[in-house]
């Protein structure tokens, strides 16, 4: 098990994400350099009132403790007692424009250690996009992006991470999806001798597929022009990601209770949100179609 070589790796990533977001935006990510008082630290990366961007981040922690929250060890009781570190790269990007989608990537690794026991590792992570306004072509393409990252590990990794994705992205609350989906995976471990390599390989291709997945979407929507309407509704469904992260989220739910940086784990909310009683898109609309087509469950590929 190499833990520097997956920590240099998300380091990595973080820095040739940003780069390629800073190119297209025109504008340059804050860094946020910061220590953890209880083990680690990570680094921020954010923009606000970007030229293109009204808000995003894409950050890096790697944080440790010796003591789990106890929603964790529910879940997984055998890491009681244990102590344990958490690394990952983790952004959310909100466009000013209402046709560019909203975008979240994650991908992570989590180690429990004792002595005079064998570590408990596993890998997690995925991508998933939220569209204001829906493009069969963009959600198709995003998808087939999320597939060929996953190719090489399987016929059935991609259904199955996509339909995990379909259940872990849905607000229960509303009986809705938040958005259309991608790919969603937790807990990836596997035994032998090349267990850790395989899933060190797979996170790998998901990081490394995030930018030809979202980049080709954004470039294509980025000019169209919009008014107060298309804003409005944009503002409305932003609402349905706050409530997400806030009630059903388990990594942000994890950063809050472990005492994790709150700013870093907010950067996810979107800067400007509205909440109505009881609202309905109008009959045929381009809002209404957002709800109809593309929100349900379907194969976009």
């Amino acid at each position: 098990m190499n833990i520097p070589a997956v920590r240099d790796y998300l380091l990595n990533l973080q820095t040739q994400i940003v780069n390629a977001l800073e190119a297209f935006d025109g504008e340059t990510f804050r860094r946020d350099e910061w220590q953890r008082p209880e083990g680690g630290g990570g680094i921020s990366r954010l923009i606000e009132n970007g030229l293109f961007f009204e808000r995003g981040g894409v950050n890096f922690s790697h944080v440790k403790g010796t003591t789990l929250p106890a929603s964790a060890t529910a879940h997984r009781p055998e890491l009681a007692g244990r102590r344990w570190e958490a690394m990952g790269v983790s952004l959310v990007l909100h466009p000013h424009n209402p046709y560019c989608p909203t975008v979240h990537m994650n991908v992570r690794f989590f180690v429990a250690e004792k002595e005079g026991s064998e570590p408990v590792w596993w890998f997690g992570g995925g991508m998933d996009l939220t569209p204001y306004y829906g493009f069969i072509e963009d959600a198709t393409h995003f998808h087939q992006t999320c597939r060929e990252a996953l190719a090489a590990f399987g016929d059935n990794v991609y259904a199955d991470y996509k339909a995990w994705c379909d259940r872990y992205f849905f607000l229960k609350h509303r009986n809705e999806a938040r958005g259309v989906g991608g790919i969603f995976f937790d807990d990836l471990n596997e035994s032998g001798e090349n267990g850790f390599e395989r899933c060190f390989a797979l996170i790998k291709s998901v990081g490394n597929q995030f930018l030809p997945a979202y980049l080709p979407i954004i470039e294509r929507r980025c000019r169209l022009s919009y008014g107060d309407r298309e804003r409005d509704f944009q503002a409305y469904r932003r609402g349905r990601y706050v409530e997400f992260n806030l009630v059903w989220d388990r990594g942000t739910l994890f950063g809050l209770q472990s005492g994790g940086r709150t700013e870093s784990i907010l950067m996810s909310l979107p800067p400007n949100v509205v909440w109505r009683y009881d609202w309905h898109p109008e009959t045929g609309s381009a809002e209404e179609k957002l709800y109809t087509e593309f929100l349900p469950v379907r194969d976009w590929i």
